[in-house]
């Protein structure tokens, strides 16, 4: 809970930072706030299957949905846009062909902020747009390991960790008036561009579990071919596509 009430809070400062920024310009500055639903899909190192997940090769996750609050400042041709998601994927399934039971559960707190171009359509109340962001992701979860190989059945906390990426997204706003608009976003996000890291929250034990107990997608030091207990041997890249639907207030 204290993570959730720091990442409002830094959202709250950017956004009022970003206000002050721009009051020079007040006469042509225009804000929406507001906010919407969504699919998160996990690629690249971020999905796979739970097998994947034993192994140490990928997270092993599947789509899953995503709530998310937005503002927008705009400027002549401009937006700064705002927004904090929070999203929640699992995914169950065996750890091997027919054996082992693994429930894997993990949650994100996404705060972006960048830039958004957008076009003036004459006549039609179309604006597509173009935007990049930079994000700090905070991620946490647990995974349940029942009937598994060398992992005692239990359900177990994953340390929580920050990681800090970029986005690019495209999309459209459908202005309905002059006060409300819906605005469909495609995005595709590096969640883990910068503070890869592999953490033994246990480094006075020798064990498996220990590999699955943080996010750990820097490489194990401890790594030797045939070790089944340091078995992550390569980085893992977190990528995620996200597409959301938002409801917009002109204020």
């Amino acid at each position: 809970m204290n993570h959730i009430n720091c990442s409002f809070r830094l959202s709250a400062v950017l956004i009022a930072l970003l206000t002050l920024t721009i009051l020079p310009a007040r006469s042509q500055v225009n804000m929406k706030l507001g906010g919407g639903i969504g699919i998160v899909s996990p690629t690249s190192d971020f999905s796979g299957s739970t097998i994947d997940y034993y192994n140490g090769s990928n997270y092993g996750l599947v789509s899953g949905l995503t709530i998310h609050g937005k503002t927008k400042i705009g400027l002549s041709g401009l937006n700064i846009v705002g927004e904090i998601d929070y999203a929640s994927l699992q995914n169950t399934g065996n750890s091997g062909p027919g054996r082992g039971l693994v429930n894997i559960s993990q949650n994100i707190i996404s705060l972006k902020v960048g830039p958004e171009f957008h076009l003036t359509i004459p006549i039609i109340p179309i604006t597509p747009y173009i935007g990049a962001n930079i994000a700090m992701n905070r991620f946490s979860g647990e995974t349940t390991f029942r009937g598994v190989s060398k992992v005692p059945s239990a359900t177990y906390s994953v340390t929580d960790a920050t990681r800090f990426g970029v986005g690019f997204s495209a999309g459209s706003e459908v202005s309905i008036g002059h006060l409300l608009s819906f605005d469909f976003n495609f995005s595709y996000n590096f969640m883990n561009v910068a503070g890869k890291e592999w953490n033994n929250v246990n480094p006075e034990t020798n064990q498996r579990i220990d590999s699955y107990l943080s996010l750990n997608d820097g490489i194990d030091p401890q790594y030797t071919t045939g070790d089944e207990n340091h078995f992550i041997v390569s980085t893992r890249n977190i990528n995620s596509v996200l597409v959301t639907v938002s409801i917009l207030f002109g204020v």
